[in-house]
């Protein structure tokens, strides 16, 4: 049925407003890590950073406007982030008039969060950091590059156990005939059905056995051994792969694992990027597994780390928090968007014969 131009215009519409009601976390998350504190909490809600200005103890400097002691009269205070600890902020009540507003994001927020995230100090004379409101604390020494190095290691690790494990797993189910395939398969699909919950002690129990517990081996180890879902989803796609082709290659002598390394897989890789990128974010994005495994602050990944500097200190820094979480969160929306054409491809590609 061909569409109107006014159905065509309410779809859209709605689209739109549905996408601006998704993104509006994310712009306040990206607002929010290029405010000062003091704006971070402001009613109204303040979307774009600000600065002010006014002469205090006559100096120019930047303050923050606390409240509006009578009509027109503004109570301000001496704004300087990195070094309000080593003195008394100046204070005064100067006419709204003469307080000049100017736009300005914080960028060096980021850098301080991640430099925060880890427990160390920001641009602190060592003279003053015992009333530093950080702190140096006893794992001061682990940076945001240690926490990112243990995330890309569980990555990558568990990208290449997934896709050649369930790669062999479902070329035996799509390709291969022996008896009870069909029943096993079945079996395969119904372990999907098992809560997450269930296998905690379990395995739990099984990894601290191994001495595993405390290091990142629970959480990549498990890659290799398969999973229903991926293994379904690249069983699929193999069946669309015409068995003309296998055929011929077993006429010509060649083995099931050369015809699964040179015919099967060159031809799978839009699934196998599929597969490649859920297991991606999957680890990236993990924190029950490294909350639950990881005892030391050296082998913490990005997930457990930002919970961890959240829940480190009674009042949390909103600013650095999100702009912590921008750093976490852009590496994966970098790699779907670049990933997008061969995601799609590889999720509309699978399923079709089977």
């Amino acid at each position: 049925m061909k569409r109107t131009p006014a159905s065509t215009f309410i779809i859209y519409g709605l689209l739109c407003s549905l996408s601006v009601i998704f993104m509006a976390p994310l712009a306040w998350m990206v607002s929010t890590s290029l405010k000062p504190t003091q704006e971070t909490t402001s009613l109204p809600m303040v979307w774009i950073p600000r600065a002010y200005y006014a002469t205090v103890n006559g100096q120019r400097m930047e303050v923050t406007r606390d409240n509006e002691v009578s009509p027109g009269m503004w109570h301000v205070t001496e704004f300087s982030p990195t070094t309000w600890y080593t003195h008394t902020p100046a204070t005064a009540v100067v006419p709204g008039s003469q307080i000049e507003t100017k736009i300005r994001p914080r960028w060096s927020n980021y850098p301080a969060a991640l430099s925060i995230m880890g427990g160390e100090t920001i641009d602190v004379d060592p003279k003053y950091l015992p009333n530093h409101p950080f702190g140096a604390g006893e794992d001061s020494n682990v940076s945001f590059w240690t926490f990112l190095g243990n995330t890309l290691t569980v990555c990558l690790l568990s990208v290449v156990g997934a896709v050649f494990s369930n790669a062999m797993v479902a070329y035996g189910f799509a390709r291969l005939k022996w008896p009870g395939r069909d029943w096993l398969f079945a079996a395969t699909l119904a372990t999907m059905m098992i809560p997450g919950p269930v296998l905690m002690v379990p395995l739990y129990t099984e990894f601290r056995a191994f001495g595993w517990v405390g290091t990142l081996l629970p959480l990549w180890v498990p890659a290799f051994f398969g999973g229903a879902f991926n293994i379904f989803l690249m069983r699929q796609f193999f069946l669309t792969i015409p068995e003309e082709l296998t055929e011929a290659a077993r006429i010509d002598g060649c083995s099931e694992w050369a015809i699964f390394w040179r015919i099967v897989l060159p031809l799978s890789k839009p699934v196998l990027a599929v597969v490649a990128l859920f297991t991606f974010l999957g680890g990236w994005n993990d924190f029950m597994g490294p909350l639950i495994y990881l005892t030391r602050k050296h082998t913490f990944t990005l997930a457990l780390a930002l919970q961890s500097y959240q829940s480190r200190h009674n009042g949390v820094e909103w600013n650095y928090l999100m702009a912590a979480s921008v750093v976490v969160i852009l590496p994966i929306v970098v790699l779907f968007f670049l990933t997008q054409k061969t995601f799609i491809r590889g999720i509309a590609t699978t399923g079709l014969k089977g």
